[in-house]
C-alpha cells in the first residue's frame, strides 16, 4: 500500500519538501549492511542453494564456450601458417588493404550471423522453451563446424562461419536468460556471470589449441587448423547431451505460457523444497502477479506490440536505451574486443615473435578466465553490479592507455619488420603485455561481466526474451562493425590512434555507469519495476536506495535452528519502505505490507 510519510513514522508530511528529505526518510527505515567477503543467505532456506540448480545453470552457462571458442580459435588460426596458405592471406599478389580486408572479412563471419542468431532467438526461445532452444543451438553449431573443417575455398569458409553465428548469436540470449530466471536473488549475479566467464574459458582453450597445434604439427598440415577447430563438435555434443540429463525448463517459461503447475513441480526441483512450501509459493506468486500487471498495462503479444511496449511505456525505454543498449555501444568499443581477436598480433606490437606471439596470447586466455570466474565468485555480487563496473572501466581504461603510450613513444615496435629494441625499450614492451593483460582483467571485471547480466535481469518477463534477444543484435552488429574496423583503424589512424579512441570511449563509460546503471544485486527479478517507476535521472544514482525489493520472496525471512534442516517453525514477513513514483509525477513512501503476516513451516 502507499503510506504517507507520517505512516512511516519517521517525518512528518508536512517536514517532506525536496528529495534530500524523502532520501532522510529511507536512510532511516533502511540499517545500512556491513561488509561482508561472501553472499548474505541468512534470510533463505539452505535447500535452495543446490546441486541440481548448479548443474541446471552449468550447461547453460557453459554455453557461453560457443563464443569464446570462436573468438579465441580463429585468433590463432588466423596467424597459422597452413591456414593463410589455403585462403589466401599468404599470398604475395594481394595489398595491405586486400589482405587486411580478407582477414576481417573470415573473423567477422561469425558476428554477422550472430546478429541473424539473435534475432532467430526472439522466437526459438518463447517458443520452443528454453532448453529445446538451446538444443537445437547445438545442432546448428555441429553442422557449422563439419562445414568449416572440410572447407576448400575461402567461400564454404564464409558459409560455415556465418552458419555457426546463428549457433552463437542464439547462445548469449539462451544462457544469460536462463541462468537469471533459474538462479535465487542471493547468486543471481554470480550464475550470471558463469556464462561470461565460460566465453574465456573458451577462448583461453582456443588459445591453447592453436598453440599447441602450431609447436608440434607441420606448417605445411592441413590438420594443424582443423583440429582445433574441430573441438567445436565435442563441445556442441557435451552440451547436446546435459540438456537432456542435467537440465529442468524455466519456471517463469512455463508460467508464462500457462503450465503453472508445472513451474511449481520444476520450482521445486531446483529449490529442493516441496511444492507447497512458502518460499515456492511466494516465488510462484510473484511471478504470476508481475506477469498479470504486465498483461494489464499492455494487450497483446505480436512483435510490434513488444516493440510498442519498448518505444512508448517509459520504465522499460529508460532500460533498453539508457542501460542495456548503451552498455553493448560502450562495451563493445571499449577495446576488449579488438585486444582478444587481435592478440597475435598486439603481441608483435610487444616484442613478441612467431610461436611466441600465440604463446603469450594463451596466457592472456587464462588471465581472462581465471578473472571473469573471479570475478563471479567474488565481485559480481559483493561490490554489486555498480562498484564492479566502475573499477573494471577503470582499470582497463588505465592500462589501454598505458598501451596506447608505449605504442607511441616506441613507434618502431609496431612495423612490419621491427627493429631490435633497446634495453629501456625492452623493458617498456615487458610493461605493455602486462598492460593488456590488465586490460582483459578489468574488461572480465567489468563490462563483461554486466553485458549479458543485466538486460536478462532488468527487463518484464513479458518481452525479457525479446529484449534481450534485440539486446544481442547489437551487440553483434558493434562486434562486428569492431572487428572489421580494427585492422583498418591500424592502418589509418596509426596504430596509437585506435588505443587513445578506445580510451575516450572508457571515460564516457565512467560517467554512464555513475548516472545510468541502478544497483540490482540481490534484488527479485519481479521487483525490477519498482527502481525504473522512479525518474529518470534519479534510476542509477538512487533508485536502490529508495526502492527495497518488496517481493513475496523477499519478505520472508528464515530463522534456522543450525541442526540440519530443521527451522523454528517460522517465515517472518519483513516490512520495508520505499519510495513510489505515481503517474502525477510526484514521490511518496511505500510501505510494504499492511499487516505483519507469519507462516507455519510444516515439517
Amino acid at each position: 500500500m502507499v503510506a504517507s510519510i507520517k505512516s512511516a513514522g519517521k517525518l512528518s508530511e508536512s517536514s517532506i519538501r525536496s528529495q534530500d528529505d524523502l532520501e532522510k526518510v529511507v536512510e532511516q527505515e533502511q540499517p545500512k549492511k556491513k561488509w561482508r567477503w561472501r553472499v548474505d543467505t541468512s534470510d533463505a532456506p539452505k535447500e535452495i542453494f543446490n546441486r541440481t540448480l548448479y548443474l541446471s545453470i552449468l550447461v547453460f552457462g557453459v554455453l557461453g564456450s560457443a563464443r569464446g571458442y570462436d573468438e579465441g580459435n580463429i585468433s590463432g588460426t588466423l596467424a597459422q601458417v597452413s591456414f593463410k596458405k589455403t585462403f589466401g592471406l599468404s599470398d604475395p599478389h594481394k595489398s595491405k588493404d586486400e589482405v587486411a580486408n580478407l582477414k576481417s572479412n573470415i573473423a567477422a563471419m561469425v558476428q554477422l550471423g550472430s546478429i541473424g542468431g539473435s534475432l532467430l532467438a526472439m522466437y526459438t526461445v518463447d517458443r520452443l522453451g528454453r532448453i529445446r532452444a538451446l538444443q537445437q543451438v547445438c545442432i546448428i553449431w555441429i553442422i557449422a563446424a563439419i562445414i568449416q573443417i572440410t572447407s576448400k575455398n575461402v567461400g564454404q569458409l564464409y558459409a560455415g562461419r556465418l552458419i555457426e553465428g546463428f549457433a552463437i548469436g542464439q547462445t548469449t540470449t539462451i544462457g544469460p536468460l536462463y541462468t537469471a530466471e533459474v538462479a535465487p536473488p542471493q547468486i543471481r549475479g554470480m550464475c550470471g556471470c558463469i556464462f561470461a566467464g565460460a566465453v574465456y574459458f573458451g577462448i583461453m582453450m582456443g588459445y591453447f589449441a592453436n598453440y599447441g597445434t602450431a609447436l608440434h604439427m607441420s606448417n605445411t598440415s592441413q590438420v594443424q587448423w582443423i583440429a582445433p577447430t574441430s573441438i567445436k563438435i565435442v563441445l556442441a555434443g557435451l552440451i547436446f547431451i546435459g540438456s537432456f540429463l542435467l537440465c529442468v525448463e524455466s519456471p517463469r517459461w512455463l508460467v508464462k505460457v500457462g503450465k503453472v503447475e508445472l513451474a511449481a513441480q520444476n520450482l521445486s526441483k531446483t529449490r529442493h523444497l516441496p511444492p507447497d512450501h512458502p518460499y515456492i509459493v511466494g516465488e510462484v506468486a510473484d511471478i504470476n502477479e508481475s506477469i498479470a500487471i504486465e498483461q494489464e498495462a499492455i494487450s497483446g503479444s505480436g512483435v510490434f506490440d513488444k516493440i510498442r511496449e519498448i518505444l512508448t511505456v517509459k520504465s522499460v525505454r529508460y532500460r533498453f536505451f539508457a542501460v542495456a543498449t548503451m552498455s553493448q555501444l560502450l562495451g563493445q568499443w571499449s577495446g576488449a574486443n579488438a585486444v582478444t581477436i587481435y592478440s597475435p598480433e598486439l603481441m608483435g606490437f610487444a616484442g613478441y615473435k612467431g610461436v611466441e606471439r600465440l604463446k603469450m596470447t594463451a596466457v592472456l586466455g587464462v588471465v581472462k578466465f581465471i578473472s571473469a570466474y573471479a570475478s563471479a565468485f567474488f565481485i559480481i555480487d559483493f561490490l554489486g553490479r555498480r562498484k564492479a563496473l566502475y573499477t573494471g572501466i577503470t582499470l582497463q581504461m588505465i592500462s589501454i592507455l598505458f598501451f596506447a603510450i608505449f605504442v607511441t613513444v616506441v613507434p618502431n615496435a609496431t612495423e612490419d619488420v621491427p627493429l631490435p629494441l633497446t634495453a629501456s625499450e625492452d623493458r617498456a614492451a615487458k610493461a605493455a603485455l602486462a598492460s593488456l593483460y590488465l586490460s582483459g582483467v578489468g574488461w572480465t571485471m567489468g563490462f563483461n561481466s554486466i553485458q549479458y547480466l543485466l538486460g536478462s535481469e532488468i527487463f518484464p518477463l513479458r518481452i525479457r526474451s525479446f529484449a534481450q534477444s534485440a539486446i544481442m543484435v547489437l551487440h553483434f552488429a558493434n562486434q562486428y562493425g569492431n572487428s572489421k574496423a580494427l585492422p583498418k583503424m591500424l592502418l589509418s589512424m596509426h596504430k596509437f590512434g585506435a588505443f587513445y579512441f578506445f580510451v575516450g570511449i572508457m571515460a564516457i563509460s565512467l560517467f554512464w555507469a555513475w548516472f545510468f546503471v541502478p544497483e540490482v544485486a540481490g534484488r527479485s527479478l519481479e521487483s525490477m519495476e519498482d527502481i525504473f517507476s522512479l525518474p529518470w535521472y534519479m534510476i542509477g544514482r538512487k533508485g536502490a536506495e529508495l526502492c527495497p525489493d518488496h517481493s513475496e520472496v523477499s519478505k520472508i525471512h528464515v530463522n534456522s535452528s543450525g541442526h540440519g534442516n530443521a527451522y523454528d517453525g517460522k517465515l517472518d514477513y519483513d516490512e520495508k519502505t520505499s519510495v513510489h513514483h505515481d503517474e502525477g509525477n510526484s514521490l511518496m513512501v511505500k510501505d510494504s505490507n499492511e499487516k505483519d503476516l507469519e507462516k507455519e513451516v510444516k515439517k
